[in-house]
C-alpha cells in the first residue's frame, strides 16, 4: 500500500504525504511531525528554524537571475483532525493513518485522512527539495495546532517570516482562489446541578443511539445542510419526554469544535409498560429523519435497546430546560454574503454536548466573515443558555481575513491559471477559518491568497483527496512561482 501511494504523480509530493500519514499528528501532538520537518530541512540542504511556539520555517535562495523577486512564503499547518467511525480500532496518538488508493482518490480506512493540510505540507516540501525549479526567494512556513485554536498562527512573532507574498495551501476546491475567510469564536455553556435524583421505581433504562451521519467540516460543509447529531437527538428527546414522560439520565454527542457531530447517545428511563411506545417512536423518528435528509445523508440510524439502570436521572427542571435550550439555539447557516453569491457569511455548529452526573457542558463554534455578525450569533447562543441559568463563556475569538481588492498576487495567480487551463479561476471568500486572518495581523503588508487541490469531506472519516487534482495544482504552483 505504501508503494502504491508513493508511486503516484508527482512522486515527490505523494512520498512526503505518505510519510505524514505514518506520523501521528492530531492537534496538540505535533512534536514528532515538527522533528520530521527539521530533519527533512537539513537533509535537503535548506535553512531551517523553529520558533518558541513550535512553528517551523525553511528558507531557500532564489534561482539565478531571480534574486530581486519578492519573497514568497508557502504556508500550511502540520496538525490534522482526528475523527473515526464507530468500531474503527484506531488510536490517533500512536497509530499511522491507513491510507489507500481508490480509483482517482486517496482515502483512509475508517478515519480522517489528514490531506487537510498534509497535502499542503507535502507541496511545500516538494518545492523546497527540488533544485530544478525556477523561482524567487522562497520560504515554507509550517504552523502548529491550527485545527483547535490556531495556536501556531497566534504565536507567530513578527520577523520570523520574511515573506512579501503568502501562498496559503489550505484550500480544498480546485479552480478557486480564495482572498478572504471567516473569523470565529468558541462559545461554551456549563451548568452544575445536584446529582441526587433517584430513578423512579419500576422504570427500566434504555440507551438511544443516533449515528450514521456524514458529519464534515463545520466551515466548508456547513452549507450542505447535513444533520447535526446533537440537534436530532434533542428533537427526539423533547418528543418522548412530552409524550411518554421519559426521564433523561445521560446524553453525550459530538467531539471536536470544527466537526459537525455525527453521533449522539442518550440513556433514559421509563415505566416498562411504555417500552413498546418508545420502540414505536424510535421507528417513526428514524423514518422521519431519513425522509427529511434524503439525498443529504446516506442513512440516519436511530436505535434503542434496554441497558443497565443508571444510579440517578437529571432533575426534571434541568432536563426540560436543557432540552428547550438545545432545541431553540441556532445551528447551521445563519446568514449569507451578498457580495459573494452562494457563500455563507455566518454559521453556528453545536459541536459537543454532555449532560449527566451533575454537569452540563456544551460547546459551539460560531463563524462569520463579519465580526459584528459573529458576535450576534454568539450572543444568541449566550441568551438561550443564560435563560436556563448556565454559565456562558466566549473564547479563542479571531477575525476573518479581509479581501484585498488590489492584490498583486491575485492578478498573477489568476493570469497563470488562465494561461494554463484556458479559463479563469473562481475568486471566492471561504466560510472556513484560514490562518491568513491571523497572519494578516502579524504581517499586515503581506499579500495573501489561498488555493489547493480537490479535497472532499475534511474533518470526517469520508475525507478523500483527488489524485489528478493534486498533480494539476502542484504544476500550477510551480508555474506560479516562476511568475511571482
Amino acid at each position: 500500500m505504501a508503494q502504491e501511494i508513493k508511486n503516484l504523480k508527482p512522486q515527490s509530493v505523494w512520498s512526503y504525504f505518505y510519510d505524514l500519514t505514518q506520523i501521528p499528528r492530531p492537534t496538540g501532538q505535533v512534536k514528532e511531525v515538527c522533528d520530521y520537518l527539521l530533519r527533512i530541512g537539513k537533509e535537503i540542504g535548506v535553512e531551517v528554524q523553529q520558533d518558541a511556539v513550535g512553528n517551523v520555517i525553511m528558507r531557500k535562495p532564489a534561482s539565478p537571475g531571480y534574486e530581486s523577486r519578492k519573497v514568497v512564503t508557502l504556508q500550511s499547518h502540520v496538525d490534522m483532525v482526528p475523527q473515526k467511525n464507530s468500531g474503527t480500532p484506531h488510536d490517533f496518538s500512536k497509530d499511522p493513518i491507513d491510507a489507500y488508493v481508490d480509483g482517482e482518490w486517496v482515502k483512509a480506512k475508517g478515519t480522517t485522512l489528514g490531506a487537510d493540510n498534509g497535502i499542503g505540507v507535502a507541496y511545500a516540501l516538494a518545492v523546497m527539495a527540488d533544485k530544478s525549479l525556477v523561482h524567487g526567494p522562497l520560504e515554507a512556513l509550517f504552523t502548529i495546532d491550527e485545527e483547535v485554536g490556531m495556536v501556531g498562527a497566534f504565536g507567530l512573532q513578527p520577523g520570523f517570516s520574511k515573506g512579501d507574498i503568502l501562498l496559503n495551501l489550505d484550500s480544498e476546491e480546485e479552480g478557486n482562489l480564495y482572498i478572504g475567510c471567516a473569523g470565529g469564536i468558541d462559545v461554551g455553556a456549563t451548568l452544575s446541578y445536584e446529582d441526587n435524583q433517584p430513578v423512579p421505581e419500576g422504570d427500566i433504562a434504555v440507551e438511544i443511539i443516533l449515528n450514521g451521519l456524514k458529519g464534515g467540516h463545520s466551515g466548508v460543509d456547513i452549507h450542505l445542510g447535513r444533520a447535526n447529531a446533537n440537534k436530532l437527538m434533542f428533537r427526539f428527546l423533547k418528543k418522548i419526554v412530552e409524550d411518554l414522560g421519559v426521564c433523561v439520565s445521560f446524553v453525550e454527542g459530538g467531539s471536536l469544535r470544527n466537526a459537525i457531530p455525527r453521533e449522539c447517545r442518550a440513556i433514559v428511563t421509563l415505566p416498562e409498560e411504555d417500552a413498546d411506545m418508545l420502540w414505536e417512536a424510535v421507528s417513526d423518528y428514524r423514518d422521519l429523519y431519513n425522509r427529511e435528509y434524503h439525498g443529504i445523508e446516506n442513512e440516519v440510524r436511530l436505535e434503542a435497546h434496554k441497558c443497565e439502570l443508571p444510579k440517578q436521572i437529571v432533575p426534571r427542571e434541568i432536563q426540560d430546560n436543557v432540552i428547550h435550550a438545545v432545541e431553540a439555539v441556532q445551528n447551521g447557516v445563519v446568514t449569507m454574503l451578498h457580495d459573494f453569491p452562494d457563500t455563507v457569511e455566518s454559521s453556528s455548529n453545536l459541536a459537543y454536548l454532555r449532560l449527566g452526573n451533575g454537569e452540563l457542558d456544551v460547546k459551539f463554534l460560531t463563524r462569520s466573515s463579519s465580526d459584528s455578525r459573529k458576535m450576534m450569533v454568539a450572543s444568541s447562543i449566550e441568551s438561550a443558555f443564560a435563560l436556563i441559568g448556565a454559565k456562558v463563556e466566549m473564547s479563542a475569538s479571531y477575525s476573518g481575513w479581509q479581501p484585498n481588492a488590489e492584490s498583486y498576487v491575485m492578478d498573477v495567480m489568476r493570469d497563470t491559471y488562465t494561461k494554463m487551463f484556458g479559463e479563469a479561476p473562481g475568486v471566492k471568500v471561504m466560510h472556513a477559518g484560514l490562518e491568513c486572518g491571523i497572519l494578516q495581523g502579524v504581517m499586515p503588508d503581506m499579500d495573501m491568497i489561498s488555493f489547493g487541490p480537490e479535497i472532499r469531506h475534511p474533518h470526517s472519516p469520508d475525507e478523500k483527496v483527488n489524485i489528478p487534482s493534486v498533480e494539476r495544482v502542484y504544476n500550477y504552483l510551480v508555474e506560479a512561482l516562476k511568475a511571482l
